[in-house]
């Protein structure tokens, strides 16, 4: 095959580089994607992201290397393995950085993203329920939505953190973003909108565009200097796909370095060690990797309108799936983690340092680890890590995970900022308006 561009990953960004380039009828594009078509159910109903998630259905499922600054415990890193990528298989959550965020790009030299610069072209892929205003839009392909039906334990805790002095925000993603509140979600009709149901799905019948699915990038193809194009592997098969214009690495923050390496682009010393062909030496290939270290509050309630395993969970399971087969309402919209804010845990900084996520279940390890009864979880996590680690190559074979690396709390001060953040959620969740709930 030879195209104009090879995109290799149909997550986020992938899917939108393909709708984008694929408008003008006079390019030809590829999107190769490793996982299967979104075809799964659980996918497109929100709460499906409860089986997801722990298993490796569509999920690459990776694991860091263990963490001295976790007492030598594994990370889990789950990844969206299919057509919309990770957007397939979060939260669902809607939302953009900081102001300051993307201002601190462009203050390091990084031209055209500034917070001016890049809204626009939120706004432009953006179809907001709520209609457009200065900082959403209404015409875009990514539609985003209030949550059908929200629980009413989410709407305490947003009451609760009122009454321990934070302010309220009803948009995160416009005029501050400090604050609690219920989050926006990228959901459509109460089901999930991933970047491929919002931007591939309405294109898929371009004569110009090509969507290869369980379809493994083994390598970029390169020729002078150039990269030329992408092998592939397709079941048992091994193919070159030939780009005329452009290669384009939208594997996500762990896939597109590893396929670097593997082409032979990166760190001279990683390649060596793997015995792989060094074709371009490039040493911040995997460096600077940084994540938000996160913590989790668990708390045991009587509430059966809270997500959990029961004899009544059972029955209200039920009802559930016929509010939601009937209407797309009810429990089966939920995105779990339906309620947060953006907190600073020391006066006089300039942004929030802190993000909560509010659960409707009493969430323990990516769901991994099953817990009988019900409850809900907030967690708590470093907007803003000091710490860094970086991606690897576990094995110089394709097929391998990539070797994860962190390095969470290597940094002191992020430890100081998370347990900071932890006794602001404490504070919150023994409020008195979460007293009946627990």
């Amino acid at each position: 095959m030879q195209v104009d561009y090879v995109i290799v990953g149909a997550g986020s960004a992938g899917c939108v580089l393909a709708n984008r380039l694929s408008a003008d009828p006079a390019r030809s594009v590829c999107l190769v994607e490793a996982g299967p078509r979104d075809t799964s159910p659980l996918i497109h109903v929100p709460a499906g992201i409860a089986a997801i998630l722990p298993t490796r259905h569509v999920n690459w499922a990776f694991d860091t290397v263990p963490q001295p600054g976790l007492n030598g415990r594994v990370g889990y890193q789950p990844r969206g393995r299919v057509l919309g990528g990770s957007s397939a298989i979060n939260a669902m959550i809607y939302m953009r950085g900081h102001r300051g965020d993307y201002d601190d790009w462009a203050a390091l030299g990084n031209a055209g993203w500034s917070y001016d610069e890049v809204l626009p072209w939120f706004r432009k892929s953006e179809r907001n329920a709520r209609g457009a205003d200065a900082y959403h839009g209404d015409a875009g392909e990514l539609d985003v939505a209030d949550l059908r039906s929200p629980n009413a334990a989410s709407h305490a805790f947003v009451e609760a953190a009122r009454s321990r002095g934070h302010r309220v925000t009803a948009d995160f993603n416009g005029a501050e973003q400090e604050g609690v509140g219920l989050y926006q979600v990228t959901q459509r009709d109460g089901r999930r909108c991933s970047a491929a149901v919002a931007f591939l799905r309405p294109v898929a019948a371009r004569p110009n565009l090509s969507v290869l699915t369980e379809c493994r990038a083994l390598r970029v193809v390169l020729a002078g200097g150039r990269a030329t194009g992408v092998e592939v592997a397709r079941g048992r098969h091994r193919e070159t796909i030939t780009a005329t214009r452009e290669v384009i690495v939208s594997a996500g923050a762990f896939g597109s370095p590893q396929l670097l390496m593997l082409s032979g682009i990166g760190p001279r010393d990683e390649l060596e060690r793997h015995a792989i062909d060094l074709r371009h030496e490039l040493p911040g290939v995997g460096a600077r990797l940084q994540d938000h270290v996160d913590y989790v509050l668990v708390c045991r309630s009587p509430r059966r309108d809270l997500f959990g395993l029961s004899a009544g969970g059972t029955l209200r399971l039920g009802k559930a799936i016929y509010d939601y087969a009937a209407h797309h309402r009810g429990m089966l919209t939920t995105n779990f983690a339906e309620a947060g804010g953006f907190l600073k845990t020391r006066p006089g900084l300039a942004r929030p340092d802190v993000q909560l996520h509010f659960v409707i279940g009493a969430l323990v390890d990516h769901a991994r680890k099953l817990v009988f009864g019900h409850g809900l979880s907030c967690h708590v996590c470093v907007l803003r890590p000091k710490s860094s680690g970086r991606v690897g190559l576990a094995s110089a074979d394709p097929g391998a995970p990539p070797r994860i690396d962190p390095a969470f709390l290597a940094d002191e001060d992020d430890l100081k900022t998370l347990v900071a953040g932890y006794r602001l959620v404490r504070e919150i969740l023994n409020a008195e308006l979460l007293s009946e709930i627990q």
